[in-house]
């Protein structure tokens, strides 16, 4: 099964799949830590940007926003949610753009789709040759020694006359640089239940050695995962935002 099957082949439940995610705050709070940190610009560009929302976002706060990513119906949605922005099929580890930007940003922990710390570096690397100097890469991260393979999360969704039952949860091994990202998306209609299920393989790193490979190229800032405030890590917690401000 391909690593991107869901995705693809169920593109049209994705936002049901997101129904929990509050799109806005996200994207509020990334634009107060650009304001905070970065270089004055308004030039965006949202890798893995799904279906779009997060792009729309950054649209009405005045951006000039575009957005990439590797599953073209997930771009076709995106198009119509933000006709005013440019959309690109590619790959966030091998991007280049036409001029440099001011923000790149890469939400719902989906620089974990890198694959391999390989593909990590080449996507840390794109990033930094695509921003002015003063641009703002911003991302969150899970730290591979704190995943606790017993968690998940989970939410349900009505659309018509189905009920739609989503759930998630990260795997990790305990040694190498791969984890998983389970998924499960159950739709029952009446009498009739269907299913689909699927792992992702994402690149594992603890916070040390992502710090690490972003270090050389930017001077990196490690907030809790709450963008709503702007908090330093507290060193504890096994997700975070970073902030990383090319040098």
């Amino acid at each position: 099964m391909p690593s991107n099957y869901l995705y693809t082949d169920l593109s049209a439940y994705y936002d049901l799949m997101c129904a929990d995610i509050n799109y806005h705050a996200q994207s509020y709070g990334v634009r107060r830590l650009h304001q905070l940190f970065g270089n004055e610009g308004n030039t965006h560009l949202d890798l893995a940007c799904g279906t779009g929302p997060h792009v729309r976002h950054f649209i009405d706060f005045g951006y000039q926003s575009s957005g990439l990513d590797i599953n073209q119906p997930m771009l076709e949605q995106a198009k119509a949610r933000c006709p005013e922005a440019h959309f690109s099929l590619g790959d966030m580890c091998d991007f280049q753009v036409d001029e440099p930007l001011d923000l790149i940003t890469c939400f719902l922990y989906s620089i974990h789709y890198s694959g391999d710390i390989k593909k990590l570096k080449q996507c840390v690397a794109s990033a930094h040759r695509a921003l002015k100097p003063g641009g703002v890469f911003c991302f969150n991260f899970v730290d591979k020694d704190k995943i606790d393979n017993r968690l998940f999360e989970r939410h349900t969704v009505t659309q018509g006359d189905s009920l739609f039952s989503f759930s998630s949860a990260w795997h990790y091994r305990g040694e190498g640089d791969k984890q998983g990202l389970k998924l499960s998306i159950t739709k029952a209609t009446g009498s009739v239940t269907q299913s689909w299920d699927d792992e992702h393989p994402m690149v594992a790193v603890n916070f040390e050695e992502l710090e690490n490979i972003l270090k050389p190229n930017f001077d990196v800032h490690i907030l809790e995962h709450d963008y709503e405030k702007i908090v330093p890590w507290d060193g504890t917690s096994g997700n975070a935002i970073f902030v990383c401000v090319k040098a």
